[in-house]
């Protein structure tokens, strides 16, 4: 018998337990390690331990939902007394204890009637078979406790010694904002002990990364409850760094033959219904009354983008034609979501759209794909690609989502590109690829998204001459690179931790007199940087020398420059180079050649 046997791949992919497997199962075996379908059966039955310690610490605890996330895991139950992060090591001491007991952990099935019975008066049971349209249903049983799951779970505690609780949280009754506030616990859990201390290790490096934190250090952006949660407020440092970012981005467009339009940010409400997005979006979207007409602010770019293709009549030879905006868009995401810039209700996407023909689509994807190449490459950002397919809830016919479908494989399998598929994960509109990047302490961020639609040409009835001069519909790729600058920014903060590249950094050079006699040459050569696109500030406030060393330091700014009476007799700086930890002098001109290089670096 093999002792690491947990559970089994089936024919279709799906993960399943070895009780679910039957006896004589012909899958493929999943051992007890750290791959994926191991560690999904592994966290998903941590999450049930943590459930019964809960139980036995909190006896009037209640249990919502418990599933595996990207992160680990979690529970949402309702407890009487409040929990903070100081009560997980008892929930985890008892855990432990829970393991030693040695429980197998059992699966058995009853009908929905009969589970109905059985919990009847356990209302958040009631609110989870609400969710379930099986008419059989399964319990996992672990000693005492149990509860209704789909599984798939491992076959018993001693496989789960490597987990850690990393913290609580408040969590809405199914994600309604209106429904009461159940507790959240968040985990994780890996094969060995090895992996659990990395993955710690990488969350206390995460802490430090928290962009929230730096850039508050750096004062990069700033938020205001009373304004408005979820909104964005640019300081002068952090709206220099995304001014950079933004003229990155355009010039490497209009290299790249891309022209620049701009729409409004809000349309009427009948648009937003010929597209779908009212009632496949509608949820998301901020609607308005104007002169008794209802108004949707958009959540998207793309009918802007449509009703521009639209307005002259366009040849076969116009296409391809590429669109791109810097959109502000507005999206109604939940409370409880919002996490600094990583998820906000209002942002701004590096939005394009290409109308081309069908027989274009792949040379276009592959034109976005080393777009998107080289700008992960200018930022040090190793990524993955992924093919999202048909939604549950999408419009267009089954045929036209197979074709699309099909034009990104292509594509892709043309140029041996590697890809993973994501069942029904494509947008209402049409299927896509999505670029997910790692970044510098392994983490995996959903950034860039290429998705080919033949849908909503349809819908706004967008035609152009063909060849043979009949009028037929062109495809329309939506394109984005970064996918949000609020987003992107975030994910570059923690990515650099805050220590930008040059070429990006808000301020770039600091010029400290040591001295008022040494002023004027500062501010002189501050004055010259910034009529060469160099950002530079001078420190020459009545603080010690070293204090304003200090300060100028926890910018994080890449060249600190000492001015002294040598300096200002030689025309020379005395540089301290942050990131190389060096000391060195150069003349005026050296330095300015030196920067004017490093500037360079920022383009593609």
């Amino acid at each position: 018998m093999n002792e690491n046997l947990i559970g089994y791949i089936d024919d279709q992919g799906n993960i399943i337990d070895t009780q679910s497997a039957g006896e004589n199962p012909t899958f493929t075996a999943i051992e007890y390690d750290n791959s994926e379908a191991s560690l999904e059966m592994l966290r998903h039955s941590t999450a049930h331990l943590m459930a019964q310690a809960i139980t036995e610490l909190y006896p009037n605890s209640q249990f919502f939902v418990g599933p595996v996330i990207e992160e680990g895991f979690y529970y949402d139950f309702r407890i009487d007394e409040q929990i903070g992060e100081n009560d997980l090591k008892s929930i985890e001491k008892k855990m432990k204890e829970l393991i030693k007991k040695k429980y197998k952990i059992e699966k058995y099935e009853i009908s929905k009637a009969e589970a109905l019975v059985k919990f009847a008066n356990d209302d958040l049971k009631l609110k989870v078979m609400e969710r379930i349209t099986d008419d059989t249903l399964s319990i996992y049983k672990q000693g005492e406790f149990e509860d209704l799951c789909r599984g798939p779970h491992v076959p018993a505690l001693r496989f789960l010694h490597n987990f850690k609780l990393t913290r609580v949280a408040g969590a809405y009754l199914g994600g309604d904002e209106k429904a009461e506030m159940l507790t959240r616990i968040y985990g994780i859990a890996f094969a060995d002990k090895a992996s659990l201390k990395a993955h710690l290790s990488m969350l206390e490096e995460a802490k430090k990364r928290d962009h929230r934190k730096i850039g508050t250090e750096m004062e990069l952006f700033m938020f205001n409850e009373e304004a408005g949660a979820g909104l964005p407020f640019w300081m002068p440092k952090g709206a220099k760094l995304r001014y950079k970012l933004e003229s990155i981005l355009h010039k490497a467009h209009l290299r790249r033959g891309y022209e620049p339009v701009r729409g409004p940010e809000i349309l009427k409400a009948d648009m937003w219904r010929t597209s779908g997005h009212y009632a496949c979006y509608g949820d998301n979207m901020y609607l308005t009354t104007i002169d008794e007409q209802e108004y949707g602010i958009k959540p998207m770019n793309c009918l802007g983008h449509i009703l521009v293709f639209k307005q002259a009549q366009k040849s076969y030879r116009d296409l391809p034609l590429r669109y791109y905006e810097y959109g502000v868009v507005h999206r109604h995401e939940k409370s409880g979501v919002l996490h600094g810039l990583l998820r906000v209700r209002e942002f701004t996407q590096d939005d394009a759209h290409i109308f081309c023909e069908p027989e274009q689509i792949a040379s276009e994807v592959l034109e976005v794909v080393e777009f998107v190449d080289s700008v992960m490459k200018l930022f040090g950002f190793e990524y993955t690609m992924e093919i999202a397919t048909k939604p549950e809830k999408a419009i267009g016919e089954d045929a036209v989502w197979e074709l699309a479908t099909q034009g990104l494989r292509d594509a892709l399998d043309g140029n041996s590109l590697p890809y993973t598929i994501d069942e029904g994960g494509g947008a209402f509109y049409g299927p896509k690829i999505d670029i997910k990047i790692t970044d510098a302490i392994g983490r995996k961020w959903q950034c860039g998204t290429i998705q080919v639609d033949f849908n909503l040409p349809e819908r706004f009835d967008v035609e152009y001459v063909a060849e043979d001069n009949t009028r037929k519909k062109p495809v329309m790729i939506h394109r984005a690179i970064l996918g949000s600058f609020e987003r992107f920014i975030g994910i570059l903060t923690e990515h650099y931790a805050g220590e930008f590249p040059f070429f990006l950094a808000p301020v770039q050079v600091i010029f400290i007199p040591i001295s008022q006699s040494h002023v004027a040459y500062a501010n002189a050569l501050k004055k010259e940087l910034r009529y060469n696109d160099i950002d530079a500030e001078v420190y020459d406030k009545n603080d010690s020398l070293n204090k304003r060393v200090r300060n100028a330091e926890k910018q994080r700014v890449p060249y600190v420059v000492i001015i002294g009476d040598e300096e200002v007799t030689n025309k020379t700086v005395a540089i301290r180079d942050r990131r190389n930890k060096e000391q060195y002098n150069l003349t005026q001109d050296e330095f300015m050649v030196k920067l004017g290089k490093q500037l360079q670096e920022g383009k593609i």
